[in-house]
């Protein structure tokens, strides 16, 4: 049999060449501020391995998506001189990818990089809604000596000026907590979205476009997405994760996106198989969305 190319989901130069393809994905192996387990580093390459298993026929779409390009980029590499420097590489790397028109894809990673991608996009887009999936609220304004810390990844974000929509959030400090309060901000949580039927309706009310989209692996319950370094029980599952996807590309443009925190365990690719086969999903939603 003849290997597979290895890049994202396998393909040939034809789809996968950075001149002509639409999307763009950027391995960001980095992950020097999580807080429980460490490995995350591992995560894009994983994925990328994970993804060349993925079937380019959409099933629920009835289509290949492949077709419109798909570049994978060199990774960035870790930074020595801290999380500050760290973010500044990533903003280096990512902001030519968007100047040049592409669908910025961020792999990570640890969820710190989430906010240099953002501000990559928004030298383009300046007005920018974030949709954050994800367990935690990541809105400390600085976490074990650092404002660029994982759990303070939406903080800068915000900072950076865009608005944000959170889903699936479960736990929180007391801090962010009172900065939710002061700015009266209230993210759907998980359990809404085991209760409310409208929590999707409400979702894509709140965003605005354009969107950028962050889907923190810990967002799914661990049940579906066991490879993480901080899985909270009582999460959600693939269904509930791309009705929410496929309800914002319909309603919205979505310009950006990143997938973070994927913690490969040994001898199981369940949860990097996941997150591979997500993005495509994703980028299968913004196909047929743009056809309309």
């Amino acid at each position: 049999m003849t290997a597979a190319p290895d890049n994202f989901l396998g393909l040939p130069p034809r789809y996968s060449d950075p001149r002509r393809s639409r999307y763009a994905v950027l391995p960001i192996p980095y992950d020097s501020t999580t807080s429980f387990q460490v490995g995350t580093r591992n995560g894009p390459r994983a994925i990328i391995s994970a993804s060349q298993q993925v079937e380019l026929f959409d099933e629920q779409l009835g289509g290949e998506f492949h077709r419109a390009g798909i570049a994978t980029l060199p990774p960035v590499a870790p930074e020595m001189a801290g999380p500050e420097a760290q973010h500044s590489a990533v903003f280096s790397a990512a902001r030519p990818v968007v100047a040049a028109g592409k669908f910025l894809i961020g792999l990570g990673g640890e969820h710190s990089v989430t906010s240099a991608l953002v501000r990559a996009v928004r030298t383009k887009h300046r007005k920018l809604s974030v949709l954050q999936i994800d367990a935690h609220a990541d809105l400390r304004d600085a976490y074990e000596g650092t404002k660029y810390s994982h759990a303070s990844a939406m903080r800068r974000v915000l900072d950076a000026g865009a608005s944000l929509v959170a889903v699936g959030i479960r736990n929180y400090s007391a801090e962010e907590h009172r900065f939710m309060q002061v700015h009266r901000y209230r993210p759907i949580t998980a359990r809404d979205c085991r209760v409310r039927l409208d929590w999707i309706e409400e979702a894509v009310d709140l965003l605005e476009s354009p969107v950028y989209v962050t889907i923190d692996i810990d967002g799914f319950d661990p049940a579906c997405a066991p490879g993480t370094g901080t899985p909270e029980p009582g999460g959600l599952d693939w269904y509930q994760v791309t009705d929410l996807l496929r309800a914002v590309t319909l309603a919205h443009r979505v310009v950006g996106c990143d997938v973070v925190e994927v913690m490969p365990l040994p001898g199981s690719m369940q949860t990097e198989f996941l997150a591979a086969k997500l993005i495509y999903k994703l980028i299968a939603f913004i196909e047929t969305g743009a056809r309309k």
